[in-house]
């Protein structure tokens, strides 16, 4: 069931009054298996370590203090330290991240990680601090591929009238339209039940995320559309962080480029190693027609053309698609 924003106030706000003043709270939407749940993990053990203890972690994951946005909500309050968040709920903060999902932008993760950890990545923070948040890293939420409950959908066309859910993210949701299907957002922790009432023919994530959450169980049909990309920024809240001394500020840093490496890493190897893993369990796979996708969405550039010229031509020339 959901976790309310109530609810996950206040039952965050337990686990503050037990805890001693130096504990952090690391929250994030992902079960185990995931990429994101075993960097968290990986996370409070590092940032404890480089602290030499001062400052013990603990990891909520799985949605337990709220779903993404309410997440950062509970960051710039001050009522949880860090989460490991998504493109789409940063997106309503700071409407430049969602860029980073204009269709078929990156040909490959690695081309996604150089722009990030960039002065793009450096341009975004800047917008998140306006909002009381800090980015202190980029993980990886990887290339998006579509799942359907009964078919493969390798050409545009096939998504005509389709019910889909997208994350809580207006570029998911232009590029969707532009391919003539029904787009609706909704929290990733009620997607399954959503599926499984029919509410949704399909939804699109990387596969990583599709075997954690056995999506692929419920909508068999994965065709390999790689229609998008999305990071996962890991965000504090503005005033934990000013109020942290400066190594304690480079330990934050640092474990979140170290846990963040193999975050990245187990994302990247997930596409090959998952697609025979998942066919042995029921799915079927296709690949899909991407000239034809990337002609069906032009117009989502031309739209954010419009509002961003300068910063979608520099994210264009550092994908090398000009």
């Amino acid at each position: 069931m959901k976790t309310t924003l109530i609810t996950a106030l206040m039952g965050a706000t337990m686990l503050a009054g037990a805890a001693q003043a130096d504990e952090v709270i690391f929250a994030h939407g992902a079960n185990p298996g995931n990429p994101r749940y075993e960097a968290a993990e990986k996370w409070g053990e590092l940032f404890a370590e480089c602290t030499g203890g001062a400052h013990s972690v603990n990891v909520a994951p799985s949605a337990t203090l709220g779903d993404d946005a309410e997440m950062l909500t509970s960051a710039s309050a001050g009522i949880i330290q860090v989460t490991a968040n998504s493109q789409g709920a940063m997106s309503q903060i700071v409407p430049e991240i969602g860029l980073l999902g204009l269709p078929f932008l990156f040909s490959d993760l690695p081309t996604a990680w150089a722009v990030l950890d960039g002065e793009v990545g450096e341009m975004l923070d800047a917008r998140a601090n306006n909002a009381g948040l800090k980015i202190v890293g980029f993980w990886d939420n990887g290339i998006r591929n579509i799942t359907h409950l009964t078919k493969n959908v390798p050409n545009p066309g096939d998504l005509k009238g389709m019910k889909i859910r997208t994350p809580p993210d207006q570029m998911t949701v232009d590029i969707f339209e532009a391919l003539g299907a029904a787009p609706a957002p909704l929290a990733w922790s009620e997607l399954p039940t959503a599926l499984e009432s029919g509410v949704f023919d399909g939804q699109e994530n990387p596969l990583v995320n599709i075997y954690s959450a056995k999506l692929h169980e419920i909508t068999p049909f994965v065709t390999m559309t790689g229609h998008k990309y999305e990071t996962t920024p890991v965000v504090v809240g503005l005033a934990w962080w000013s109020g942290l001394d400066e190594a304690t500020q480079a330990c934050v840093v640092s474990a979140t480029a170290e846990s963040g490496k193999m975050q990245r890493e187990m994302v990247a190897a997930s596409d090959a190693a998952l697609q025979p893993k998942m066919e042995e369990e029921g799915a079927t796979f296709a690949e899909a027609d991407k000239a034809a996708y990337q002609a069906a969405t032009q117009s989502v550039y031309d739209k954010y053309a419009e509002t961003y010229p300068e910063l979608v031509a520099a994210l264009r020339k550092a994908a090398g698609l000009e």
